[in-house]
């Protein structure tokens, strides 16, 4: 019996599937050998100088590639899409990742936890200053067989080497049809805010769109330009573009244009692009990536340099017989691969292990869905701009009906629920996960109507009114004319725009520094961190995305645009075909690009009287304000102006004077009117940090820091 839970058609009950992951024999998939490409010790060193890490003494790093085998007989591996159709003469699935280590020179000074990383589109990923510190001990692993960011090339292609400070690949096969001929399906991807008579490359963020058209010609494919999009789907001034007016190429022109070999895919245009219209084009792709599979390697990889002593050549494993606990941690993109990786059953061990989890902890961070990974066609560099797949299924951690969606009751924990390997869960966000990532519903459920329950094993930590992954922090950056760009940030994602508003300077750091604490003691000792807090319905501090509903401020210069109704990034019911599973995010979507059946209700938090939100964690800069500081932008030019800017964050300065707040008609009070002087500000500080290291989201540290940085500020001076 195989065991591809919710496929399509399948009338396995949920229990049996469940019951099928626990009864796994002596699995098969596992690395069977490990390649040292690099050693750099000491690391971290620069001037002839190598950095101490007190007690802990001096560290080392290690790159190299795991080579692994996958049985896709097994269970475990049975729900990657596609495995099946990727065996090699001898019926195993195989690939190559990519890892770095980063550990102690002297072992024996080592802490015990491993910090699994998983790298965000294959760039490095360092162990922190403060981990090092501590003696922890730092791995990260590909898990991406697209792109990754690494190069133009295909990835199946098997590279040399591995540099520790090189960006991560993982090699995965390319699945075929059992007779050996190529895979084809419907594509779709699209060009923004693009002119020009040169040829413009098919992106997915900043990667390319990574499959190859199986017949480069256009009477095979449709082109449509657009004049508008709003953000629920709506489309006006659709054109089709006639076959003999545009080409697939390499680069170049629509006269001179080069031939297409490798990605990325280019269409060339007749007449060139016109940076006031979105153009999508739909085509028949061909052989597609097993990328599933990042989900095994991933998982083999943490198990090695977690429980092996050596690999099959009997090359010894670096840190084997140091590890006691783990903990896998993954910002964005890569916080949303881990709850993918979590809900498809993936921290459950392989053969001696399987009764064993991979790793103790998770630490998803600022990552509200599942990664878009285990379908076929995937796309997961994608940022859920429209049509892009990722909050499918349950984005909860507790079992709750998807009313809206009518599909069953399921959660992100059932497999490891099933299996007894659930990890402890910490995760945190800010406002723009509610703006422009769609978070909500994991709070919430898709109808909206009542607060999803955290299970024990679970805290959820929210940063109000603060961007993607935080700002760059200080107090300076928060005044008017000061350190301020007279235009706010490119609105991030691929080629969104540009923002109106300055970028929110409210930081993260400080608040994950007090967080990391908390996760290890957590995961090591067994002492629980602080209660979860974010924004509930029970406390009244949801509501409809709108400025009456909040009860935003009417304040000067802020376009009316924003925040209203259908200003947030929704939550879309997309019907991608009937080979599609909505519960995993697997099978095979047929329609390109899918087809929207409604649009579903999101609630933002409540804001105070300055338009700050209220319901978070205490953040100094946040509870000692020095202007609004907003979850979201809006788009100043380009295809879509005047909606949200992607998921970047915006501010606004309070006035210095009551005076100049009343020539503009502010409502929000002036600096002066709040702290009198510099030396009151100081003091709000003082009282703010006092409070947050009392509920334990700042380490006392910290705290001095920041009291020194606004002793030193230009505050009211």
């Amino acid at each position: 019996m195989n065991c591809y839970a919710f496929a399509p058609g399948c009338r396995i009950l949920f229990s049996a599937t469940l019951a099928c992951l626990l009864l796994t024999a002596t699995a098969q998939a596992r690395v069977t050998k490990i390649v040292i490409d690099e050693k750099v010790s000491p690391a971290f060193c620069k001037d002839k100088s190598c950095a101490m890490y007190g007690a802990v003494g001096q560290y080392e790093q290690i790159s190299g590639r795991a080579f692994g085998e996958l049985d896709p007989a097994d269970p475990s591996n049975a729900l990657i899409q596609d495995i099946h159709l990727a065996k090699d003469a001898d019926g195993k699935v195989r690939y190559v990742a990519t890892f770095v280590l980063t550990k102690p020179v002297d072992m024996s000074k080592a802490s015990g936890l491993l910090w699994h990383d998983v790298p965000n589109r294959g760039r490095p990923v360092l162990l922190d200053t403060a981990e090092r510190r501590f003696g922890d001990i730092g791995l990260a692993s590909a898990w991406q067989g697209d792109n990754a960011g690494m190069s133009t090339a295909l990835g199946t292609r098997l590279r040399a080497d591995m540099k520790f400070n090189a960006n991560h690949w993982l090699q995965v096969p390319i699945a075929r049809n059992a007779d050996g001929s190529a895979i084809t399906g419907p594509v779709f991807a699209r060009i923004i805010n693009r002119s020009g008579l040169d040829a413009q490359p098919l992106i997915v963020q900043t990667n390319p769109v990574p499959y190859l058209p199986a017949d480069p010609d256009t009477s095979k494919a449709t082109l449509v330009s657009r004049d508008h999009e709003s953000m629920t789907g709506g489309v006006t001034g659709e054109t089709p573009i006639a076959p003999a007016d545009w080409k697939f190429c390499g680069g170049g022109t629509f006269d001179e244009p080069q031939p297409l070999q490798a990605l990325p895919v280019h269409i060339c245009l007749k007449g060139g692009f016109n940076p006031a219209k979105l153009y999508q084009v739909v085509y028949t792709a061909k052989d597609p990536y097993v990328l599933g599979i990042g989900f095994a390697a991933w998982r083999d990889v943490g198990a090695f340099f977690k429980y092996a002593a050596k690999d099959d050549a009997g090359t010894a494993n670096p840190v084997a017989g140091r590890i006691k606990h783990s903990i896998g941690r993954g910002r964005s993109q890569s916080g949303n691969y881990l709850r993918g990786w979590l809900h498809m059953g993936f921290n459950q061990g392989e053969g001696a292990q399987s009764r064993r989890p991979v790793h103790d902890g998770l630490w998803p961070i600022i990552a509200g869905r599942r990664i878009a990974l285990n379908h076929r066609w995937a796309q997961p560099d994608g940022v859920l701009e429209l049509y892009q797949a990722g909050s499918e299924g349950p984005q909860w951690w507790v079992p709750y009906p998807d009313t809206a969606r009518n599909l069953p009751t399921r959660s992100i924990l059932d497999r490891c629920n099933a299996s007894k390997t659930c990890p402890k869960v910490i995760e945190h966000f800010g406002a723009a996960e509610i703006w422009g990532l769609k978070l909500g519903p994991s709070w919430v459920g898709t109808g909206a109507k009542e607060d999803i329950p955290l299970p024990d094993n679970v805290r959820r930590y929210y940063l109000a009114s603060s961007s993607h992954g935080g700002g760059a922090g200080g107090f300076n950056t928060s005044l008017p004319g000061v350190a301020l760009p007279t235009r706010g940030p490119n609105c991030t994602g691929n080629n969104f725009g540009t923002g109106v508003l300055p970028a929110n300077p409210l930081p993260h750091s400080e608040t994950v520094n007090a967080l990391r604490e908390h996760f290890r003691n957590w995961v090591m000792h067994g002492t629980a961190p602080p209660q979860s807090r974010y924004p509930t319905l029970r406390d009244r501090l949801l509501v409809e995305p709108n400025k009456a509903a909040m009860g935003f401020p009417s304040i000067p210069g802020v376009r009316p645009t924003a925040p209203e109704a259908r200003f947030i990034n929704p939550l879309l019911d997309y019907d991608f075909g009937p080979e599609f599973d909505a519960i995993d995010g697997s099978g095979v979507p047929g329609i390109a690009p899918p087809k929207i059946r409604q649009v579903l209700r999101m609630l933002v938090p409540r804001v105070n009287a300055d338009g700050n939100e209220i319901g978070g964690v205490p953040v100094v800069l946040l509870d000692a304000p020095l202007g609004t500081y907003l979850g979201w932008n809006i788009t100043a030019d380009g295809f879509h102006k005047d909606q949200i800017c992607a998921y970047t964050g915006g501010m606004i300065p309070f006035a210095k004077t009551r005076a100049e707040r009343l020539a503009s008609g502010d409502p929000r009070l002036s600096l002066e009117e709040r702290y009198g002087d510099h030396a009151g500000y100081v003091a709000a500080v003082r009282k703010a940090a006092a409070g947050a290291v009392a509920t334990g989201f700042l380490l006392q540290a910290d705290a001095e820091a920041l009291i020194r940085a606004a002793e030193a500020s230009a505050v009211l001076k």
